[in-house]
């Protein structure tokens, strides 16, 4: 007996100890949106926008380490002003609300805006980037490869880009799987795995070459230690868990009340043609009074 209890008490130990996931927003927030986080910061982003990153202030984000259960789930903002003028929005978003793109665009124009002081000229807005890591495939991109990018351009020439102002980045995570880490992608590849699983062999080995994710391993680590950040972790993964039951149970009643609507439309063609109301009851699941009332 009290070997078993020991036994138990040290899977409670190592299960407590795991460490925590980067793709949960409230981590990536911590892990890359902290003051502190330039170093690993700039080294994602510029892998993920292809360009050279010569300097990062991550003082835009403020108070990342809130507790409050009931703060919007799902995606979590990471501010970073790169090459002192311009603004790259970060997402990790781990939820699909349908909502995708037009969350995107909404979280971009307001940060392009919001750069305009009053009385300055239009001239003063300057370059926006968002990124939106989403951990889920978004159906228009059905058929498009795991990073997009995006800007305004002219329908018929699609090479003359209207402003280079607006930029967004869409990264599936799910996609990931399914490339292969190689060519100008291999960086990011390694990366986006780094998120997907920082413990996982393929992961180690690429730390070996690349320091700022060694650093962030290292930082995760320290994170996964601290209480305060676990617990944070737990609320959000106990709200995520809420919400999904919440659509679970919506997607079932919908789906009752739609087979329960087709079963009355049968009874009233059954009813039509006279049949026996004990065969309608068999054929559809409805009650009599139900049937009458069709």
């Amino acid at each position: 007996m009290q070997e078993n209890q020991i036994i138990k008490s040290t899977n409670d130990k190592k299960s407590e100890n795991h460490i925590l996931s980067p793709k949960l927003d409230v981590v990536f927030q911590i892990l890359f949106g902290e003051v502190g986080s330039e170093e690993i910061t700039k080294d994602l982003l510029s892998t993920i926008l292809d360009e050279e990153i010569n300097e990062i202030d991550l003082n835009q984000n403020i108070v990342l380490r809130r507790e409050n259960p009931k703060d919007k789930m799902g995606i979590v903002d990471v501010l970073a002003k790169i090459n002192n003028n311009e603004y790259c929005n970060i997402e990790m978003q781990i939820l699909d609300n349908r909502d995708t793109i037009k969350r995107i665009l909404y979280y971009w124009a307001k940060k392009y805006s919001k750069e305009l002081q009053k009385g300055k000229p239009y001239l003063d807005l300057k370059r926006t980037i968002c990124v939106l890591i989403a951990d889920f495939e978004i159906d228009i991109l059905k058929n498009l490869e795991f990073h997009t990018q995006w800007k305004i351009i002219e329908e018929k020439n699609r090479k003359t880009v209207l402003t280079d102002d607006l930029e967004l980045h869409i990264i599936e995570l799910p996609k990931m799987r399914k490339n292969k880490a190689n060519g100008k992608d291999k960086k990011l590849l390694e990366w986006l795995s780094f998120l997907n699983n920082p413990e996982s062999k393929e992961v180690t080995n690429y730390m070996k070459n690349n320091e700022s994710m060694k650093k962030a391993k290292e930082k995760l680590n320290t994170m996964s230690e601290d209480e305060r950040i676990r617990r944070l972790a737990e609320l959000r993964e106990k709200a995520i868990l809420d919400e999904l039951e919440v659509k679970a149970y919506n997607y079932r009643k919908g789906k009752n009340d739609g087979l329960e609507q087709k079963n009355k439309e049968i009874a009233k063609k059954m009813k039509e043609k006279n049949y026996k109301i004990e065969d309608i009851i068999d054929l559809t699941n409805l009650s009599k009074e139900e049937i009458e009332d069709v």
